[in-house]
């Protein structure tokens, strides 16, 4: 007969949620399938009520506000790094580093809110990046004082003016993600039937451009990594010129968020180490908010206001990751060695 710590062992193997045959399952790794990385407890909470992440590990280093990893019998897990950058690196070390945490299989879903640019998508549209780029490591003039022809006083670190392409001299500019992984989960939740409101149709109608009057919808485009908040139409296209130049063009900019590139950064450290696998990263970020003011309104007002986005993109957050991470973990024989062919 079984020991009954045998016996719970083998219940949490079949569950996908210990790595290895250890003698006693509370000494093993978890080891999930899919990681949902959230920043704030709002980006939080839907998975953990309704996925049931009732089983809490206490990871040392992670926030103090979130020190659990959180997760189900189904291979599902939820990591709160806290917002920006020191956190989001800091946390995602400390996880990757924990011996009570076996990543080597995992998918990584990067869940959270973001701003978007008004020519890409609306108030509750969620996007699916293929790029992240960096878009603080920049040397900065006063804009006031930015040659005839710049957009902004910003541009790259050692270059001689704006539109130069930089070195890399940080690694850590830009992340190409896996564009098969980006295109199976587009393509996973691409039908999902997001959330609106009011506040946010009402808000949206202010601006010019067609996607922005749209209702929110699923696509794909690119993000922008930055501590700064920040608004104005001459910034947002500074940002896309500089997402543009770092990529040789590849980079559709739209949205821009506080944690990615730390977040990724933090990630592949853990791939040099043999501990995970960086063509396993999605990135969702959904449209609290417009990242520029609609005609007429100033850009402090536009970084104040309350657009009616922000539960939206927290619900569409959700619903449309979810659909994601099902689709992995009701199919996992197909993902476990890899993204499915197409």
């Amino acid at each position: 007969m079984k020991s009954s710590s045998s016996l719970l062992a083998a219940t949490l193997l079949g569950c996908g949620l210990v790595a290895g045959s250890p003698a006693l399952a509370a000494d093993a790794p978890v080891a999930p399938k899919v990681l949902v990385i959230s920043m704030f407890k709002h980006e939080a909470s839907s998975w953990l009520e309704k996925e049931g992440l009732t089983d809490k590990i206490a990871i040392d280093g992670l926030s103090e506000d979130f020190p659990d990893l959180s997760c189900n019998d189904r291979g599902l897990c939820l990591v709160t790094t806290s917002m920006g950058y020191a956190n989001a690196a800091s946390s995602i070390t400390a996880l990757v580093l924990s011996p009570k945490v076996d990543l080597s299989q995992t998918y990584f879903l990067i869940a959270g809110i973001a701003g978007i640019d008004p020519a890409n998508g609306t108030l509750g549209s969620a996007m699916w990046a293929r790029y992240a780029i960096d878009g603080g490591l920049q040397w900065r003039i006063d804009d006031r004082k930015a040659p005839e022809g710049w957009v902004s006083g910003g541009f790259g670190m050692f270059s001689k003016g704006y539109g130069e392409k930089p070195g890399s001299f940080y690694g850590t500019e830009v992340y190409h993600l896996n564009e098969a992984l980006a295109d199976a989960a587009f393509e996973a939740s691409k039908d999902v039937d997001l959330a609106d409101s009011e506040g946010a149709a009402a808000y949206r109608a202010h601006y010019a451009e067609e996607a922005a009057k749209a209702k929110p919808s699923v696509g794909m485009c690119d993000t922008v990594s930055t501590d700064q908040w920040w608004h104005g139409v001459a910034l947002g296209e500074a940002m896309n010129d500089w997402a543009a130049l770092l990529s040789d063009g590849a980079a559709d900019y739209c949205t821009t968020q506080q944690e990615d590139n730390a977040t990724l950064t933090a990630l592949s450290r853990g791939e040099k180490l043999g501990k995970l696998h960086m063509d396993r990263v999605v990135i969702l970020r959904t449209a609290s908010n417009f990242d520029r003011p609609y005609p007429g309104q100033a850009p402090q007002d536009s970084l104040n206001a309350n657009s009616g986005g922000f539960m939206p993109a927290i619900t569409n957050a959700y619903l449309v990751g979810k659909a994601f991470t099902d689709t992995v973990l009701d199919n996992w024989a197909d993902w476990k060695d890899g993204v499915p062919a197409r």
